[in-house]
This record gives C-alpha cells, sequence and structure tokens, in this order.
C-alpha cells in the first residue's frame, strides 16, 4: 500500500497544492514555518480522521477562508483507490472511493498510518490519557468494533456521572451493564494489543540501545482473562464503588482512566530515562505499532515521522537509518537538506516554501 497523489485546498497554509509521492522514501524539505508538517497532519488525519496537533478541524481551514478538502490517491492490494475529505465547520464528509459517510471515523483502518514527532515525548512524560489514545487509535485503525464500543462506553460513562451528582440510581443498573459490556471488550482489545506489541518492542529497543536496554509495557487492568470475567469484575467494581462515587459525583476507575506502564531496564521510564532514551522507547513504540498494522492487516502502512533526526542522538540516528528500507513509504520533513545515500533506498525530495510545493 502507498500514497500516489495527495491534493490539499485551503488546509492550513495552502491555498492549493497538488503533490505526486515517491513509494519509498519522500524526504519533504523547508524551513520552519513554512508548510512541512501541515502536510504530515493532512496524511495523519487521512488515516486516524483527526489531527495529531489540535482538537478541532476549525484550525485547520486556511485564515480567511471557509472550508478545507482533502483529496489522496493510493494504491492498496494492486487496485488505485481515493478518500475525500471536506469540512465546512458545520459538514464534515467523507468519500471513499464511491461512498460517502457522514464521520470521519469511516478514514478509520483504509489508509493506516504511524506518526513520529516531536511532541510524542507525552507518551512517556504525559498524563495517562496520552497513552491510551495512542493505544485507543492503534486499535480502532484495525477493529471498527473497537471504535462502537469505544463510542458506546463514553456515553454510557456521561449518564452514569450525571445520575452520580443527581443522586439519583433509578437506571443505574442498566447504564453500568452497557459500561461493563463495552469497557470489557476494550480491556481485552487493550490486553490483546499490548501483548502483540512486545516481540517487536524488544527488537526495536534492542537495536536502538545498542543492547544496553530492555522495554516492557503493561496494562495494569483486571487479571481476569475472558471478557466475560472482565465484564462481571467491572460491574461488581462499580456497584461496589457506588456510595463513594454517588458522593463525589463521578466514576473514578475504569477504561476511561487505565494507564500504561512503560518500563525501560526495570524502571518506570517516566522517571528514570535520560532524554535519549525516552526518544528510543518513543521511537519503538511507533515502529513496533507500525509492524503490528502490517502484520494484522497484511497492508504496509504509511509512517511519518516529523523533524527527522532530532528524536535521536547521531548513534541510534545511524541505526535507525539503516532500517529505513524496511518501512516501505516513508514520510520525512527536514529543515536541513539529507543525503540520500543515508536511507539506501531511493528517495524523492519535495521543498516547501510558503506553502508552495516544490517538486
Amino acid at each position: 500500500m502507498y500514497l500516489t497523489h495527495l491534493v490539499l485546498r485551503n488546509f492550513r497554509n495552502y491555498a492549493q497544492a497538488h503533490l505526486t509521492f515517491s513509494p519509498t522514501v519522500n524526504l519533504i524539505l523547508g524551513d520552519n514555518g513554512q508548510g512541512k508538517t501541515n502536510l504530515l497532519e493532512a496524511i495523519y488525519l487521512l488515516s486516524t480522521g483527526r489531527s495529531f496537533r489540535t482538537r478541532s478541524l476549525s484550525d485547520l481551514i486556511r485564515a480567511g477562508e471557509n472550508f478545507f478538502y482533502i483529496e489522496a490517491h493510493f494504491q492498496k492490494e494492486g487496485i488505485s483507490q481515493s478518500i475525500k475529505v471536506y469540512y465546512d465547520e458545520t459538514t464534515r464528509k467523507v468519500q471513499y472511493n464511491n461512498t460517502t459517510y457522514p464521520h470521519l471515523t469511516a478514514l478509520l483502518g483504509i489508509l493506516p498510518g504511524v506518526l513520529l514527532s516531536p511532541e510524542d515525548h507525552s507518551l512517556i512524560s504525559g498524563s495517562p490519557a496520552e497513552r491510551r489514545r495512542f493505544l485507543d487509535l492503534h486499535i480502532a485503525q484495525m477493529d471498527p468494533l473497537y471504535v462502537h464500543h469505544l463510542a458506546r462506553y463514553f456515553r454510557a460513562l456521561k449518564q452514569r456521572n450525571h445520575l452520580l451528582r443527581t443522586k439519583s440510581d433509578s437506571t443505574l443498573n442498566a447504564w453500568e451493564e452497557t459500561m461493563a459490556h463495552s469497557g470489557s471488550y476494550l480491556v481485552q482489545s487493550r490486553k490483546a494489543a499490548i501483548s502483540a506489541l512486545e516481540k517487536p518492542l524488544h527488537a526495536w529497543i534492542d537495536l536502538l540501545s545498542d543492547g544496553k536496554d530492555t522495554l516492557a509495557v503493561r496494562y495494569p487492568a483486571p487479571h481476569a482473562e475472558t471478557q466475560e470475567e472482565i465484564f462481571s469484575h467491572l460491574l461488581t467494581h462499580w456497584r461496589k464503588a457506588r456510595p463513594k462515587e454517588m458522593h463525589l459525583g463521578s466514576t473514578l476507575s475504569g477504561p476511561h482512566r487505565d494507564d500504561l506502564e512503560i518500563v525501560l531496564s526495570g524502571k518506570q521510564a517516566k522517571g528514570f530515562s535520560s532524554e535519549g532514551q525516552k526518544r528510543s522507547v518513543v521511537a519503538s513504540l511507533k515502529i513496533a505499532e507500525w509492524q503490528r498494522f502490517k502484520e494484522s492487516t497484511g497492508s504496509t502502512p504509511l509512517i511519518g515521522i516529523d523533524d527527522f533526526g532530532i528524536q535521536l542522538d547521531p548513534k541510534r540516528l545511524s541505526q535507525f537509518q539503516q532500517q529505513m528500507k524496511t518501512l516501505n513509504q516513508v514520510f520525512l520533513t527536514s529543515p536541513q537538506p539529507l543525503s540520500m545515500s543515508l536511507f539506501d533506498t531511493p528517495a524523492q525530495t519535495i521543498r516547501i516554501e510558503k506553502g508552495a510545493v516544490h517538486h
């Protein structure tokens, strides 16, 4: 699978742009503030239905305009396909080939992709919500049912919290059962994802640390194994917690509060790792994510790397570059020209200046 063409209209600082990509390495060059990262943002939006920089789609509309439009053409399983995305602050529209959808969640799974950016340090140093978001998006790109259960869980959670605040237990049983049903699916899927990421995580941290570090990611969820056991555990817990949570007016625990433990060489990465080690952990997480996509779907996901080179020190960067040819289609941004010989694979250079594209 690879992206062949991308068309942008009124997206960030692009009035109109048309890009053609190499199926291998695409190096996007330009000074800071010219629009390099905006291209990766557009590609990421096509993969996930969201931006990695803002929660407001309105922020993506070019200043002075009232809509943005993205069109992508790509090869998947030997077939030419297309995606078109339109947003004008009131209407969201996705067209995948000849089918139209009203929600951006329809994009999930069509053109899977992974992004490595400087902001990813929040996976280590940030809040539990950042780590949950990483895991949820990873699973959602492969499993549409996960998206259904995630939405269903949060709808029921909202209702339960409302009843807790109003001190009403008339329908709590029903909402807690809905939460437990969808929550058990979320927990089981998250545990399975962590287990599947384990092998590539070990391999990549071993490579990037030159064999000096080990990496483990743990999901401290119920010890129950089956979905039925997790359902029973969650339901029992919430019913026991009702008096305390009714006093506080909020559901204090569950899949919406769970965290990932990231452990480097036996210690919590958040508090005990150097900056270089943290960058290696993040890179390992993202490449392991890419490998799981490939193994689970049979397609080769896109991968974008923003500000290539600043995430890793020179030695780790050299080791990473040697593996670049295994990643298929890659989009790199850099303010400085890079030697094409670094990549050991054909590469295309795209220059960006004030929202204008120069192939």
